[in-house]
């Protein structure tokens, strides 16, 4: 049970002179998609659906670019912020590029209470919510919230029960819209008929073109609202949830109208003509219902459509009729009653010409065999003509029809199929299909699926679904690419790449890339990048990137943000570790672990410098710098003692423990070559000092520290060495070999730390 919330925040009126000067937009959006409530919450069916519904309908209509989308799905509390943190940084280099308005829209579908989001048993509270919706910068802010309990979230505002009516916004515009769904002790609901809920369906519909009123080829926020409203309010009252009654709350001074979508922006389109009538359920090639309208007579509506092959079903005056037709590029479709055919509620036969043909659901003429030299010269085209066809079994040079249902395709050159293919389609060339793929495509040069793949994907060059991958998965020696979630394996030489969310396993020798979260692993000898966060393990011969990470990075360089697990590499540089960094060079921001590595950085642990003396040499310098509890130290001494005859230079690796508020201890060993100042290469300077610490510090105030401990010393020398003795203090010597001797004595040492 849902409900919905829209939340307008505009900051910022433009002046007059701004508002008539020609100022580039940019339109950001975060949305959202959680089945998941968590234990004590029916798992939804339509959340994650209806997310990515939405996000089609703002890259078709409403001028959202690809780059300017973060889709989440199956995402934690964690994953929602990390969301909001992304769309931030993108607001803030468009605004650095130049964008004179920038424009976010969020949008949630899930569950939620009268407290705040539920996302898999975690809850983001509404005033977090709020806060991070106005920590975004931009001059326009719209939040659409499909989850139970909204009207909570309005009447934390103030929120009343009016009219339904939204007053206009635009550029010179400031203040906040909530509207809900359902008050707050109603629920809202999904459908299995629609795929989603009522709210979200006749919002998405209204945007699409059937709220367009005012005829003008926009559909504005008032109009969109207005729209789903009513819709809604009709379609829940005999409904066992019962009715929905939207509310809302404005706080808006302003004038013009927020366009949400143009539907002249896609380069196909629908114009139900002026005699069309009824209500009317578009679906595209796949089934999914994309339009619901109520046409009225005597004016022309037109609907914003991608490119496609649709269906559509038209109830009116107790009669059930359906037409089937093809969008194409640079093309308005006009719809008449007469493109129209009669059909029952449960049609078995076609009518109108069909000749007592089999029907498959879809209303597709059934024909077991098709055989063809190319689509239009087949037995297809001799049996059925311009209706959608499925078969079971096709041979040909290049084999089409509307699907194939649950059989084989072999064609020789390729298969082309309009909708969905059932079953296992190979070529030596290529395999297209406009729908789902529930089986495989199998081709030497590439497979392409309109919809989702349900099985596998196979070729030598590309592999391309424009919708989720779940199965076996695609392999390939060129790329794969899932416009959708992956739910299984990638498997390329080059590259695999999903849009979405990686449910699985990402194999190349070249990049893996998840634009969303990744829940498995991704092993590549070049990069492995995840845009929101990873949840398990990269492995790459170069280079791992995640935002976020629960689990391992291994690699040469591995960059994260949140990292809770280790990173393994040569240099591992990350946001905040819980956990371990291993490598030679480590840097963060923090670290709750175990920073191990020759440099160690932590931007809130501890960088300090030390001068003291010792019994080896009077002065000397150590720069420490690490996390607060591990550290890496560079160390450097000269002494007057000796006329300046020998320096040093060494490396050190130790722990710091507080002890209270003021005192600590230091601990670590390190190592310092020995060196003549008149030659400090020859081989005089065959010298190794290691050592063991112990350093007792007060702070004496915070930038000032006193410092003094024991040392135990441990020399090496070689050859024939200039210094037969770097301390005055007793030393043990022993003889190593011919030319090797040691010499051991306990130091101490003194100093302050700045």
């Amino acid at each position: 049970m849902r409900a919905l919330v829209i939340l307008l925040f505009t900051l910022g009126a433009a002046t007059p002179a701004r508002a008539a000067e020609a100022a580039p937009v940019r339109r950001l959006a975060l949305l959202v998609g959680v089945n998941d409530g968590g234990p004590e919450r029916v798992r939804l069916r339509y959340a994650e659906t209806d997310a990515k519904a939405f996000s089609t309908v703002l890259s078709e209509l409403g001028g959202v670019l690809p780059q300017d989308r973060v889709l989440l799905t199956d995402v934690d509390r964690a994953g929602v912020l990390a969301g909001f943190d992304r769309v931030r940084r993108l607001a803030e280099g468009v605004r650095t590029a130049g964008a004179r308005r920038v424009e976010v829209l969020l949008y949630y579908s899930g569950h939620s209470d009268d407290e705040g989001l539920l996302l898999k048993g975690q809850r983001l509270d509404y005033g977090e919510l709020r806060r991070s919706l106005e920590g975004l910068p931009a001059d326009v802010r719209i939040a659409v919230l499909d989850s139970c309990a909204s009207g909570a979230f309005a009447r934390k505002k103030g929120g009343v029960s009016r009219p339904a009516f939204l007053v206009d916004s635009a550029i010179q515009v400031k203040g906040h819209a909530i509207l809900t769904s359902s008050s707050a002790d109603e629920a809202s609901q999904e459908s299995d008929r629609l795929g989603g809920s009522f709210f979200t369906h006749h919002l998405l519909s209204g945007l699409r073109g059937a709220a367009d009123v005012t005829h003008d080829g926009r559909v504005t926020l008032t109009e969109a609202y207005q729209f789903a409203f009513h819709e809604t309010l009709s379609r829940t009252e005999r409904t066992q949830g019962g009715a929905q009654h939207p509310n809302y709350d404005i706080e808006l001074a302003g004038t013009g109208d927020l366009v949400m979508t143009d539907l002249r922006a896609t380069t196909a389109g629908l114009v139900l003509t002026e005699p069309l009538e009824g209500r009317l359920y578009v679906r595209d090639a796949v089934g999914t219902l994309v339009v619901e309208v109520q046409k009225q007579s005597g004016r022309a509506t037109e609907l914003g459509l991608a490119p496609g092959a649709y269906r559509a079903r038209r109830e009116w005056d107790g009669g059930v009729s359906e037409a089937a037709f093809t969008l194409k590029e640079g093309m308005r479709t006009p719809l008449a009653p007469g493109d129209f055919l009669g059909v029952g509620h449960e049609a078995t036969v076609m009518r109108g010409g069909g000749g007592g043909m089999s029907l498959s659901p879809q209303g597709r003429v059934q024909l077991p065999v098709n055989l063809s030299l190319v689509p239009s010269m087949s037995t297809n085209t001799l049996r059925a003509g311009r209706a959608p066809v499925e078969n079971r079994f096709a041979l040909g040079i290049v084999n089409g029809g509307a699907a194939l249902g649950g059989g084989l395709a072999l064609g020789l050159a390729g298969n082309v199929y309009d909708a969905e293919v059932a079953g296992l389609a190979l070529a030596l060339g290529f395999n297209t299909s406009g729908g789902d793929v529930d089986g495989g495509q199998l081709s030497l040069v590439t497979n392409v699926a309109g919809g989702a793949v349900r099985g596998a994907q196979a070729s030598l060059g590309l592999n391309v679904a424009n919708g989720d991958v779940d199965g076996i998965g695609q392999w390939a020696l060129g790329a794969n690419v899932a416009r959708g979630a992956l739910g299984g394996v990638q498997a390329a030489l080059g590259a695999n790449v999903t849009t979405v969310d990686a449910t699985g396993v990402q194999l190349s020798l070249g990049v893996n890339h998840a634009n969303g979260t990744l829940k498995g692993v991704q092993f590549t000898l070049g990069a492995n990048s995840v845009t929101t966060a990873a949840r398990g393990i990269q492995g790459a011969v170069l280079l791992n990137r995640a935002p976020s990470l629960t689990g391992m990075q291994l690699g040469l360089i591995n960059v994260g943000g949140d990292v809770s697990g280790m990173q393994l590499g040569l240099i591992n540089v990350a946001d905040t570790v819980h956990g371990m960094q291993l490598g030679l060079v480590n840097v963060s921001d923090e670290v709750s672990g175990v920073p191990v590595g020759l440099v160690s950085y932590e931007k809130k642990g501890q960088l300090h410098l030390e001068l003291f003396g010792s019994d080896v040499q009077l002065t000397n310098l150590a720069l420490k710098f690490g996390g607060r509890h591990f550290y890496t130290t560079l160390l450097a001494g000269i002494g007057p003692d000796d006329r300046f005859q020998r320096f040093s230079l060494g490396l050190g690796l130790g722990g710091h423990i507080p002890l209270g508020s003021r005192f600590w201890v230091d601990v670590d060993v390190a190592a310092s070559q020995v060196l003549s100042t008149r030659d400090p290469f020859s081989s005089a300077s065959n010298t190794l000092l290691s050592q063991a610490r112990a350093m007792l510090g007060f702070q004496v105030m915070p930038r000032l520290a006193v410092f003094a401990g024991p040392t135990y010393n441990v020399a090496f020398a070689w050859g024939t060495p200039e210094f037969a003795k770097l301390t005055t203090l007793p030393v043990r010597s022993h003889t190593l070999g011919t030319d090797t001797r040691m010499q051991r004595w306990p130091g101490f040492q003194v100093g302050v730390r700045l």
